[in-house]
């Protein structure tokens, strides 16, 4: 399954309150590494009572709280490197009191023209630096492990019925003609048990209807937030956009902080037509009139501080409503 399904169920996303997540596993297999893999293994690693502390899914709690995940793996095609991981994050998986941490030291051997591809990259030179500490690390016997592995592609997915293995290609890495370095079959191969598998190898935009967009770079083309016609062309008046669909799926909560403020720039910059009735209440009726009803701010604030008074009652951040009837109704 994708990474995004299990990470919008254990959050309370109405869409995926009712996902099926295949827990009666002993190995899971992680698809990719960046951050959204450490967000699953970190939910798959920890104990019940930990996440109990957490706003997480009162579905998901439950289910997770009948889990046989014993190991988690986390793959990459490439080498540690390239790993787009944010050191925070990925320091905190050493930290981890129900999971110990195991990476080869053989993997983590980088050549040239990988320490020249990241020269300059603080990020990546602390990544490294994180996980050779990792290698060295002694295992303390907790009851769940988590392996960080690289150079791998996955070649085939075995089972019958339900996966019981992945089968993985070994690479090497080659400079690219051009620039950039590839991630080269060697021909061996490496197969590891695994009951339970997620893709998380990235996102991928896409088109809304009539909204101009950059199909090669799964974007909507703009300049500095103003919505472009093409990439290159004349802006549309009055359209903007911000967040990955405006520069690629990049970057964290602070890194949209800084796309949004830029967007909203060019908007306040810009002359824009005058609506024939400038009022919150004419964009309500609008609203109204197309069938949908308007949430407001100040319903956002009821819903927010219901969430947080459950979970004052319980000893947790917040306890989520998972159902948009739910929410409405909180709301009155």
């Amino acid at each position: 399954m994708s990474a995004t399904e299990f990470v919008a169920w254990y959050n309370s996303h109405p869409d995926f309150r009712d996902l099926e997540v295949p827990l009666a596993a002993k190995t899971a297999v992680i698809i990719g590494v960046g951050n959204v893999a450490i967000d699953v293994t970190r939910v798959l690693a920890k104990t019940v009572a930990e996440l109990g502390e957490t706003d997480i899914a009162d579905h998901a709690l439950e289910r997770l709280a009948d889990s046989t995940v014993e190991d988690i793996v986390i793959v990459g095609r490439r080498g540690p490197a390239e790993a787009k991981f944010t050191t925070k994050e990925l320091r905190e998986l050493g930290e981890l009191a129900n999971a110990d941490i195991f990476v080869r030291e053989e993997e983590l051997e980088v050549g040239e023209a990988s320490l020249a591809a990241i020269a300059g990259d603080v990020n990546a030179m602390k990544n490294l630096e994180v996980l050779r500490d990792f290698a060295k690390q002694t295992p303390e016997g907790k009851p769940r492990r988590v392996h960080i592995r690289f150079l791998l592609s996955p070649l085939e997915l075995r089972g019958n019925g339900h996966v019981s293995s992945v089968l993985f290609g070994k690479n090497r890495l080659e400079e690219r003609q051009g620039g950039g370095l590839a991630a080269v079959a060697t021909g061996e191969t490496e197969e590891l048990p695994a009951e339970l598998v997620f893709r998380s190898v990235g996102y991928q935009g896409t088109a809304l209807a009539g909204i101009p967009f950059d199909e090669r770079a799964g974007v909507i083309p703009n300049e500095a937030g103003r919505v472009l016609t093409a990439r290159g062309g004349a802006p549309v008046p009055g359209l903007y956009v911000a967040g990955w669909i405006k520069r690629g799926p990049s970057g964290v909560i602070g890194t949209n902080k800084a796309c949004a403020m830029e967007t909203v720039a060019s908007l306040l910059a810009d002359e824009l037509p005058v609506p024939p009735e400038p009022s919150v209440e004419a964009l309500d009726a609008l609203l109204a009139d197309r069938g949908a009803r308007p949430f407001t701010a100040a319903d956002w604030a009821k819903l927010d501080a219901f969430e947080t008074a459950a979970g004052t009652a319980s000893g947790r951040p917040r306890v989520k409503l998972a159902d948009v009837e739910a929410m409405l109704a909180a709301v009155g």
